[in-house]
């Protein structure tokens, strides 16, 4: 029991890289091709530098993407799919598909959500207060 549990908490582990939307992103990319830091900076739209290096670090240590420097002047170090990261790219591509695909009906559900939200706190402020009756009964 205590090795399904422990499994179950390094599928968590696994699922929250997954679920990272900037790995995506980054792992999305990578599909393309060897990267420059600068061209995954730019391709990442509102990712800020440092997030950016967090997220490649996670993804070398845990085996999704390589880093390679080439001993050049100016220095240029490239990130790259693994076995692994390809994997995980056909894994989630249907995902990514699936996101673009429907950004449009979610947008358009936001919102109808929040003009149904904004209506109902409307009509909750609007409504006359019911009386209280302070009769007991007699």
């Amino acid at each position: 029991m205590k090795d399904t549990a422990s499994q179950s908490c390094r599928v968590r582990e696994v699922l929250d890289l997954v679920a990272n939307k900037w790995a995506l992103y980054v792992v999305s990319l990578l599909g393309e091709g060897p990267r420059r830091f600068s061209d995954l900076k730019r391709g990442v739209e509102g990712i800020s530098q440092r997030m950016l290096t967090v997220n490649l670090r996670g993804l070398e240590r845990d085996g999704i993407i390589t880093r390679t420097a080439y001993d050049e002047m100016p220095p240029r170090v490239e990130y790259e799919l693994t076995d692994l990261g390809r994997g995980l790219l056909c894994a989630t591509a249907p995902l990514i598909q699936w996101s673009k695909e429907h950004l449009a009906d979610i947008d358009q559900a936001r919102l109808t959500f929040e003009h149904s939200t904004r209506d109902a706190a409307h009509l909750t402020a609007a409504a006359p207060a019911r009386p209280t009756s302070t009769h007991h009964g007699v």
